[in-house]
């Protein structure tokens, strides 16, 4: 099965106003063919990024959810108030809200099963500490992780698997590409175990964790790597596009 590639970018708690330049710029490299390419600004910018992105191939997404449609509370942002400001994928389970906030794995499915309802597709992270890494648990977590955060009617349409190992993210530090074959792989193998042959193959699976233009097409050219969650280096056209090229011509 041909699964289309996704580069996407995360722009976590940076960006304002006048960042959007760098979004139009992005917008250029978004093509009708080739990977698929999404940046996912703060809330504060969503909808003005939708705007700029209308009429390009460019996707908007959201970088989290409330499990909930609505109700009394503060602060938060549902996927159908996302999906709403022109969001068409939500980033779920992200380690630095698992860890900063506590995040189950029972909220990250809730999460998961939000933005489907809403019409979202949601981009679904996992990744070992480096604790775990350096033990040699990385494989149990990660089947941890799928068994407790992937709803039970995941598909291909309705979600995306992004493998972060939380000691590579914004570190410049990553797994060797035949750890990340293995991971990815695995990821693979369990899923189709789960899903069977058809779900479980069209699921995307992204690599994140310090992905930047000097080590993307070594990363891309790895079996079962359908992508890149790319924090820091998206946040400019001069880092992003040359991650896309990389995986157009991976």
């Amino acid at each position: 099965m041909m699964r289309r590639k996704l580069a996407a970018g995360n722009w976590k708690m940076n960006g304002t106003v006048e960042d959007l330049t760098q979004l139009a710029e992005i917008a250029g490299a978004a093509l009708e063919t080739g990977p698929e390419v999404l940046l996912c600004p703060p809330a504060t910018l969503l909808s003005r990024a939708a705007d700029a992105a209308r009429g390009t191939w460019m996707r908007i997404g959201g970088q989290d959810c409330h499990p909930a449609a609505s109700g009394a509370h503060t602060g938060d942002i549902s996927a159908q108030m996302l999906r709403d400001a022109g969001a068409r994928y939500i980033i779920v389970g992200h380690s630095e809200r698992r860890t900063d906030h506590g995040e189950t794995d029972a909220i990250v499915r809730a999460k998961a099963e939000a933005a489907r309802a809403a019409g979202a597709t949601a981009i679904l992270c996992i990744g070992e500490t480096e604790a775990q890494y350096r033990a040699g648990d990385t494989l149990e977590v990660l089947r941890s992780q799928l068994a407790g955060s992937v709803p039970d009617d995941a598909t291909g349409d309705t979600l995306v698997l992004a493998y972060e190992p939380v000691w590579a993210i914004g570190t410049g530090l990553t797994p060797t590409t035949d750890e990340i074959g293995a991971v990815h792989n695995f990821l693979r193998d369990r899923l189709i175990d789960r899903f069977g042959p058809d779900t479980g193959t069209a699921i995307r699976l992204l690599y994140g964790g310090s992905v930047k233009p000097a080590n993307a097409a070594e990363i891309f050219a790895v079996a079962d790597v359908d992508g890149a969650l790319v924090g820091g280096a998206s946040l400019t056209a001069a880092d992003f596009i040359p991650i896309i090229d990389a995986l157009s011509a991976a």
